[in-house]
């Protein structure tokens, strides 16, 4: 079996000016033990606006963090207004981006199809998806939890190679999780991320399903980390709200690492 680098990623989606982000980044850094990121893998996914300065700083300082995005669009340039181009983050040096996030696909309409398209292109631009994945409550009700989510992550990856789907990284965030304070129980997290492995498995071969990276989001703070982070199949977490606090997103990372020791 592949031995996977946890991933924790923190998503801050529209929150904090580019002042901010720099107080926090730092902050941040300063918190972390340089070690720390021999075990753990830390993104930052911040606004669109925030992504220069937030470069700038982890460039010029060398920070251990990683720099990502929260979107983007599939095509390199063109008329799609309030629109950004892999291309463009690929030059500001972000690494991960965020793709088919619940939020996008409820509120903004994103589609299987466009999913798909955007991973392609962040592919093809030298820079890592995190291909969002998770049902409704209602769904979840309903015993539809492994169709609805499997059903995505086959449509995200549609014509992708083996090497590819391995290079990327897969969320499970169950929407009812999402912001709610409500977290599927760890036992519950590790069911449906042992299946999209399974699911993975079958798409290619064990080696690449044993390669890709599963992140649990849903309300993840510091007290939960570590219980979710020793299920078998959940390398990481997609964390919203409690990666805003430098303090609690640190402590989230140490808990998770801790886990490893």
């Amino acid at each position: 079996m592949a031995t996977r680098k946890p991933l924790i990623s923190g998503n801050w989606k529209m929150n904090l000016n580019h002042f901010e982000a720099i107080q926090t980044v730092q902050k941040l850094h300063y918190l972390l033990p340089k070690e720390i990121f021999e075990q753990v893998d830390v993104t930052i996914h911040v606004p669109f606006t925030d992504i220069r300065s937030v470069q700038t700083l982890i460039d010029s300082e060398e920070l251990d963090l990683i720099l990502g995005a929260q979107h983007c669009h599939w095509e390199d340039s063109g008329a799609f207004t309030g629109e950004v181009s892999p291309a463009f983050l690929e030059k500001l040096n972000v690494s991960f981006i965020v793709v088919g996030h619940s939020e996008r696909r409820e509120i903004f309409g994103e589609t299987d199809e466009m999913v798909n398209k955007k991973v392609a292109a962040i592919q093809q631009h030298n820079m890592v998806p995190i291909v969002c994945c998770g049902e409704t409550l209602d769904e979840r009700e309903l015993g539809e939890t492994e169709s609805k989510v499997l059903g995505q992550i086959e449509a995200a990856l549609a014509g992708r190679s083996n090497e590819q789907i391995a290079a990327l990284v897969v969320a499970y965030e169950p929407i009812w999780a999402i912001g709610t304070g409500k977290t599927a129980t760890a036992e519950d997290a590790q069911l449906v991320c042992h299946a999209i492995r399974q699911k993975l498995r079958d798409m290619t071969d064990d080696v690449t399903a044993d390669a890709v990276r599963i992140q649990y989001g849903g309300s993840v703070k510091a007290v939960n980390a570590a219980e979710l982070m020793g299920q078998a199949d959940i390398d990481g977490a997609l964390v919203g709200g409690a990666s805003l606090d430098p303090d609690e997103f640190a402590r989230l990372v140490q808990f998770s690492a801790s886990n490893l020791i």
